[in-house]
């Protein structure tokens, strides 16, 4: 009889395990359906949130420029900047945040929350390389072109 005891305990307590793992695998797919939808109605919403989650990890780490949000770029292949000093300790999936006003660039290792290198940046401004529009007209001729007789 004990022995029928602890084989209807052993049903209960493996049928009450299986009930919370259903409950806990049914509330994940909620959970992240929910995310799911967010994400698609306002993309743009966790581009930001990503944005400032790096800026707040790089933050606790140097001083930022303030009053500019940095655009991210993520390393690659390293091996096409082998060649540019600044990227010389670089490794692919590296963070590159560009301060464009502040005119520096910071790379950021996430792996190991390490700052890489930090420098200056030359932005080349195409709206003063491009040469202001001649005041003077273009030059016309003066003859008049001969028409055909008219018959």
């Amino acid at each position: 009889m004990n022995l029928n005891r602890r084989g209807s305990l052993t049903k209960k307590l493996l049928l009450a395990a299986a009930a919370l793992l259903l409950l806990g695998a049914l509330g994940g797919t909620w959970y992240f359906y929910n995310k799911y939808q967010q994400l698609r109605k306002n993309p743009s919403a966790a581009v930001q949130a990503d944005t400032k989650a790096l800026v707040d990890r790089v933050g606790k780490l140097m001083e930022l420029p303030t009053g500019e949000t940095p655009t991210i770029a993520t390393i690659q292949d390293k091996d096409k900047l082998k060649d540019q000093p600044f990227f010389k300790d670089a490794q692919n999936g590296d963070k590159i945040l560009i301060y464009a006003q502040a005119k520096k660039a910071i790379i950021f290792r996430e792996s190991n929350n390490k700052i890489i290198n930090v420098g200056p940046i030359a932005i080349n401004d195409t709206s003063q390389t491009t040469p202001p529009p001649s005041a003077a007209p273009a030059p016309t001729s003066n003859t008049s072109t001969p028409s055909a007789p008219r018959r």
